[in-house]
């Protein structure tokens, strides 16, 4: 059978569009017969249902009305009667289409104008579609291409195969780009838009600088060495922690390179980055140490409820340690992943001094006694009056001064004066309406209590409605800054473990849970030994890759 001309010329098109935009030659001529079966209902009716099929081998088009077999006829155009149908074809039944050959039609101006457009748009969109499924994949890896043109700051870059944005704030500081300058930067997102998928590029991510010391450092790629954790300051300064996983291996020397060979490569790549390398460590001390350097720190206090260390420094060291506007201490708290208070030797010793007297005062009051006593019991360690009232009284009593009579005397003092106190708190909690019932949950007392009736909380199965959020509060953590949310029991001495228990204690007396459903050691999410945490809360290594 021999092939036309015009045959060949769209089949010639079609392999032409599909190589050009790197698409499957079929979804052209899909493209095509659609556009054809447009044109065509222009010519026999827009409400005519015309089917067309091009063969991918010789590029014969055929034309069909499809016609839907009805009992009755209400739409002629695009409906027959069962009896007609079977005039043509003996098994036709209701639902059925029926196909009637049309003749090949002639193209006008208008109707090619708007083929055209349909196989654009169809073309376009297969390509958008191409462009989106490659570089999905891609998100994390680093492109180098060529500037396209600059927009309001942005840079538009030509990738090849497809156009890539750099939003201006994805840029390092002070960097410019011109027509026709390579450009490095790593694909961050990939979303799908209105016009078409837009694949955002940045040079500021901390991944960015992961990619470039695993391209410079083949100790990272192979896994040897693993970056834990990294906080940048783009075009300035930044801090990275590495472990190794071979103990022949200095993670740190590793990276650096023959005379720095390796690191300034990339703080080439960086336009002059500093970057401080530091190993990482399990040891959170030791790790706010190394963060923390060229400052020396004396003194490292950790709250690990609450996420925060407290750093004392010399007195002459607080602005190296704090950086300029902030940066040291700022990048190693993102680092880290907690938050970071530095404190002068003199700033602390004044702060000891306040609470020395502080508590001293509070014994006063409270226990009845002279400064003397009081001050003794400070200087001893003793915070609190529950601490004396709880306390072995021979620790009392083994202050110099004091006999067991005195220590008796003392917690004597101490528990009545913490009955009173816990007397007043159950009075105000009867007058918020809250119900004896929470008594049975192992660990609440009168002010507890108190603290969950002014949160409209009075009874057990009230109680069981919180979360462990709601009571000991939360931690959001952006772009390296947090925020702590309070909870109703910040002000009590209660932890995260305890406060789940609590709320499971609820929930097993109100029925929600049966007690044999819980495995030993289990919390209320069924991870052993675990704290629950809330998504912002845990700051995993690679959540402080991609903050």
């Amino acid at each position: 059978m021999s092939v036309s001309a015009n045959r060949l010329e769209l089949l010639q098109i079609a392999d032409s569009v599909a190589r050009e935009k790197s698409i499957d030659r079929m979804i052209v001529i899909e493209a095509m017969q659609d556009a054809i079966s447009r044109a065509a209902r222009a010519r026999y009716g827009a409400e005519t249902e015309i089917k067309t099929e091009i063969h991918p081998t010789t590029g014969e088009m055929r034309l069909w009305r499809l016609l839907e077999i009805v009992e009755e006829v209400e739409e002629i155009a695009h409906q027959i009667s069962l009896p007609e149908a079977k005039k043509q074809n003996s098994d036709a039944k209701i639902g059925d289409y029926l196909s009637e050959p049309l003749p090949p039609i002639e193209f006008g101006r208008i109707a090619a104008q708007s083929a055209k457009q349909v196989i654009v748009q169809k073309v376009r969109d297969a390509e958008r579609d191409r462009m989106y499924g490659e570089y999905i994949d891609r998100i994390g890896e680093i492109v180098n291409g060529t500037v396209k043109r600059v927009e309001y700051g942005n840079v538009i870059v030509d990738l090849g195969r497809g156009e890539a944005i750099v939003r201006r704030d994805e840029l390092i500081p002070r960097e410019q780009f011109r027509y026709g300058d390579r450009i490095r930067a790593i694909i961050f997102d990939v979303r799908r838009e209105q016009r078409g998928p837009q694949i955002f590029l940045s040079r500021t991510h901390p991944q960015f600088m992961a990619k470039l010391f695993m391209q410079e450092v083949p100790e990272i790629y192979d896994g040897i060495i693993t970056i834990r954790s990294i906080a940048r300051d783009p075009g300035s300064r930044a801090k990275i922690a590495v472990v190794s996983s071979d103990s022949s291996i200095d993670p740190v020397g590793a990276c650096v390179g023959m005379r720095g060979s390796r690191v300034q490569a990339v703080v080439g790549e960086l336009q002059g980055e500093k970057i401080d390398i530091i190993p990482w460590t399990d040891d959170i001390a030791d790790l706010v140490v190394s963060a923390l350097q060229p400052a020396e720190v004396i003194k490292v206090v950790l709250d690990e409820q609450a996420e925060r260390i407290e750093v004392v420094v010399p007195d002459e060291q607080l602005s190296l340690a704090i950086g300029r506007r902030g940066q040291n201490v700022r990048l190693g708290s993102q680092l880290i992943g907690w938050d970071i208070d530095i404190l002068t030797e003199q700033e602390e010793s004044e702060r000891r001094q306040k609470e020395f007297v502080e508590r001293s005062e509070l014994f006063t009051k409270a226990l009845n006694v002279d400064e003397t006593v009081s001050q003794l019991l400070a200087s001893e360690g003793f915070s609190s009056v529950e601490e004396l009232a709880y306390i072995d009284p021979s620790e009392i009593a083994m202050i110099e001064g004091f006999d067991a009579d005195t220590a008796a005397e003392i917690q004597s003092r101490a528990n009545e004066y913490l009955d009173a106190i816990e007397k007043a708190h159950d009075e105000e909690r009867v007058q918020l309406g809250v119900l004896d019932e929470l008594y049975q949950i192992e660990g609440l007392n009168a002010a507890m209590l108190v603290a969950v009736g002014k949160d409209e909380v009075k009874s057990i199965e009230d109680f069981a409605g919180y979360a462990a959020d709601d009571l000991v509060g939360w931690v959001e953590r952006k772009d390296g800054e947090s925020k702590h949310f309070e909870g109703t029991f910040s002000a009590f001495p209660v932890s995260r473990e305890e406060a789940e228990q609590m709320i499971m204690q609820a929930r097993i007396v109100v029925g929600w849970i049966a007690e044999e459903e819980l495995a030993p050691g289990e919390d209320e999410d069924g991870v052993e030994g675990e704290p629950v945490q809330t998504d912002e809360e845990s700051v995993s290594a690679e959540e402080n890759l991609s903050s």
